[in-house]
């Protein structure tokens, strides 16, 4: 385990993943709820919204919230190639990333297989992407280079050709980030089915990035 400005990262198998789930959708909220913005992929199935009035949240609303996040980190821990980083301080989470290989027919669309860039689901179906489903850092400690840290300490490891992740066209923050890291926008998913439009970015992992 390393250290960098005093944040500690740690890969959690499956199980200990399992184990801090409740950990995890304390991070979740803490990042989410009351704070700026912050540069994140969207997760499988999640209501986006990148307005800040928009997280200030009834506590039934926080509750429901907070299953559905619980809901689809179940799943996603369970998908074939999971793997999951995350940043602690002193005895606190402060940060978390983590992935998983998709397939074409799975819910690394939102369920939308049928408007799916052709090559990425081909790739896909090839075990050759690796997905990054969320990337979660707490206010206080943003700006320190923990998500940048969290994102290099996966990739780094993923068996795969290409790393996707989906960002809302109006989160600009995020986009700025990601460009930031050497991600590229290369496709468009048009909304549908109640989710919104969102914008396809990629990278190659770093044993194939030609860079």
């Amino acid at each position: 385990m390393a250290a960098v400005a005093e944040v500690f990262f740690r890969r959690l198998s499956r199980w200990q993943a399992d184990q801090q789930r409740e950990s995890i959708a304390d991070l979740y909220e803490k990042t989410y709820r009351d704070s700026d913005p912050p540069p994140r992929p969207p997760s499988t199935g999640t209501r986006i919204s990148y307005d800040k009035s928009a997280r200030r949240e009834t506590p039934a609303h926080a509750a429901r919230d907070r299953a559905a996040f619980l809901d689809r980190f179940a799943a996603d821990v369970q998908r074939p190639g999971f793997d999951m980083l995350i940043a602690s301080a002193a005895t606190a989470l402060v940060g978390c990333i983590y992935g998983y290989l998709p397939d074409r027919q799975g819910s690394w669309w939102y369920g939308r297989h049928d408007i799916a860039p052709a090559t990425l689901g081909q790739l896909a179906d090839s075990g050759r992407i690796f997905n990054v489903a969320e990337l979660m850092v707490a206010p206080s400690h943003r700006r320190r280079g923990v998500a940048e840290e969290l994102q290099d300490r996966l990739l780094v490891r993923v068996d795969a050709e290409l790393v996707t992740t989906l960002i809302e066209p109006a989160n600009t923050v995020a986009k700025a980030a990601y460009e930031a890291w050497h991600w590229h926008p290369t496709d468009t998913l048009p909304a549908a089915n109640g989710h919104p439009a969102l914008e396809v970015w990629t990278r190659p992992t770093p044993q194939n990035d030609p860079s």
